[in-house]
């Protein structure tokens, strides 16, 4: 009584058109099909889609130094991804982390087992950002994946600092310089070996680096990332 109740006043939700459907279902006939998981052939360091089997990296992976071990992104940056997951970030579709969560963490568990993770931890906004959007995103789909996984959530060791520019307004030679000193930690030392850090989308790394060169200093062993959407292979 009380769900059907509950459902009435909230409605789930549709995560690409943002209709309104069945409680029992994730999607809505008319969208199934366009949230598919990324496939192989993926470069081995990123997981963005590449055209080649033989090939092992995308082109960004190849003349890059990236400071994490691997990753995850979970859907091709499409336009009925971006669209998701821009209500998720900006039209308070707080819901849409729980299938998020859900559906990734099944869909790649054995994947994710085998980083034999301590902890997830959410890449922070800065508290301007926070009190003006009134959540962290990545924390809500951090906090589902935690669940699913059965890993702990560290949403306070890592903070941002520096109110940045948005990452989407800078060319690939200006997003590192962007964040340069933006993170830091809130203990001297990372009690943990080998973190997953967790983000909406992935384009060049360049925050994940950033997150991760802070954790690495302070003692972090390895470091991995999952994501929501990523880019194509630069």
């Amino acid at each position: 009584m009380i769900k059907r109740l509950l459902y009435g006043m909230f409605p789930r939700r549709c995560p690409i058109c943002d209709k309104c459907i069945n409680s029992n279902i994730d999607i809505c006939s008319k969208c199934e099909g366009k949230l598919e998981f990324l496939k192989e052939p993926k470069c081995k360091k990123c997981g963005k889609p590449i055209d080649a089997e033989e090939k092992e990296y995308c082109m960004d992976c190849e003349k890059s130094n990236h400071l994490y071990e691997t990753g995850i992104g979970a859907y091709v940056y499409s336009n009925e991804v971006k669209q998701s997951i821009y209500k998720f970030k900006y039209h308070n579709r707080r819901d849409f982390s729980e299938f998020y969560g859900r559906s990734i963490a099944t869909h790649f568990q054995k994947e994710i087992e085998y980083w034999n993770a301590d902890v997830i931890i959410p890449i922070p906004i800065h508290r301007k950002k926070l009190v003006s959007r009134g959540y962290n995103q990545a924390e809500l789909f951090a906090r589902e994946l935690s669940k699913w996984l059965q890993i702990p959530m560290d949403s306070h060791l890592l903070v941002r600092v520096l109110n940045t520019k948005p990452q989407k307004e800078l060319g690939n030679n200006d997003r590192s310089k962007n964040l340069k000193n933006a993170f830091k930690l809130t203990e001297n030392v990372v009690k943990y070996n080998k973190v997953i850090l967790v983000d909406d989308i992935y384009t060049t790394g360049s925050t994940i680096d950033a997150c991760s060169e802070v954790l690495l200093l302070g003692g972090a062993k390895k470091i991995y990332f999952i994501s929501l959407g990523i880019g194509t292979g630069i």
